[in-house]
């Protein structure tokens, strides 16, 4: 099948992922759809005289031209629905993308595949559950999916290659950008313990749009959606009700009532929408699934983390005090409080430091 006909039929204005599917059901391949005669094309149900006319515009082939010489040029791979590379859990979903682009190593089939989520704010609550979740995930070979968003999302994805699991990164937007560029490091890493992965080609920017379209895929490439922090509203209790629609399990850690970050999370228990689980061990309950003895004891995998000249005399501060105050680190230092806190947040986004109640800080 021409990939050429592939990248042209995600690229027809007001034909999704459904629609596709339909013209699929009545031609043999994509070539044959933009062969079909808008006469042909008139005689299947859906497709009136906008969308013939869509399909056989011309335009789309010159950007789905653009589209495979990027792909061509960066080696990414290309996977096609009903072609049998294309991730199998994705597959059985209703409105699983018709084409994906993916950069990586990572088998997108293993046999356990779990999907992290959270909020964007996560606490240190959440960030020492996600952290002491994937530990003791390590000896049960599980594959981690989630969205390379900050909070939750990128403490999963950091946590997981410390921890030599493998982990993929699900984007809004094409290959040819990172966001949120701080974490372009960490996702050069996972090309290496994992991969990246997208519906969007290449120029598509990271609208808010996006988002939800993504936490589809979040949700269907698992057995099982895990939700460690979330407030009521936001993307992670909307990729919980995608799995749900999907038939697949969901799980919550429980929170403080009166913590907002929390609330999502206790929402989905009392509705009934999650199992409660409180450490990995749960999981595998759930899931029925027995330690491999060949991940009893995984090689810890040290995520590398460049810091700069300021940055490193911030971390060896805070190194050489165990723990220590923002007030009392920029006594020590002799910093304004003001420059301090703009360090310590993108030491933090880095994942070289953690955050504790009271602005207290410690080497991650």
């Amino acid at each position: 099948m021409s990939l050429l006909h592939q990248i042209a039929l995600t690229k027809i204005n007001g034909v999704g992922p459904v629609i596709a599917r339909h013209l699929l059901n009545h031609f043999p391949d994509a070539e044959a759809i933009f062969a079909a005669s808008r006469k042909e094309l008139l005689t299947i149900p859906g497709i009136g005289n906008r969308l013939a006319a869509a399909i056989l515009e011309a335009r789309i082939f010159h950007e789905a031209e653009n589209e495979l010489h990027f792909i061509e040029k960066h080696r990414i791979q290309t996977l096609f629905w009903r072609e049998s590379q294309y991730p199998k859990r994705l597959a059985q979903c209703p409105d699983a993308p018709l084409l994906l682009y993916y950069k990586g190593n990572a088998d997108l089939n293993t046999p356990r595949t779990i999907s992290i989520v959270g909020t964007r704010n996560a606490t240190s609550y959440g960030k020492s559950i996600c952290s002491e979740f994937i530990r003791d995930l390590q000896p049960y070979g599980v594959s981690i999916i989630s969205g390379l968003a900050y909070g939750i999302d990128s403490h999963a994805h950091r946590n997981a290659l410390t921890c030599g699991l493998p982990t993929v990164g699900v984007l809004g937007h094409g290959l040819d950008r990172i966001y949120p560029s701080a974490n372009r490091e960490m996702a050069a890493r996972m090309l290496d313990q994992g991969g990246l992965l997208t519906e969007f080609s290449s120029g598509t920017v990271p609208d808010k749009q996006n988002f939800p379209m993504r936490n589809r895929i979040i949700a269907g490439l698992a057995d099982v959606t895990i939700v460690v922090e979330a407030a009521i509203r936001g993307g992670a209790l909307i990729t919980a009700e995608i799995a749900n629609t999907y038939n697949r399990d969901v799980c919550a850690f429980p929170g403080n009532l009166h913590q907002e970050f929390s609330s999502g999370c206790n929402y989905l228990i009392k509705t009934n929408r999650a199992h409660l689980i409180t450490h990995a061990k749960d999981l595998a309950y759930l899931m029925n699934w027995e330690i491999d003895e060949k991940n009893q004891h995984p090689k810890q995998l040290p995520l590398q983390i460049s810091l700069g000249k300021t940055e490193q005399q911030v971390y060896d501060a805070i190194h050489a005090a165990g723990q220590i105050a923002i007030d009392e680190l920029a006594r020590q230092l002799q910093w304004t409080q003001s420059k301090l806190a703009i360090t310590l947040l993108e030491m933090e986004i880095k994942g070289a430091i953690a955050v504790m109640p009271g602005k207290v800080y410690r080497i991650s």
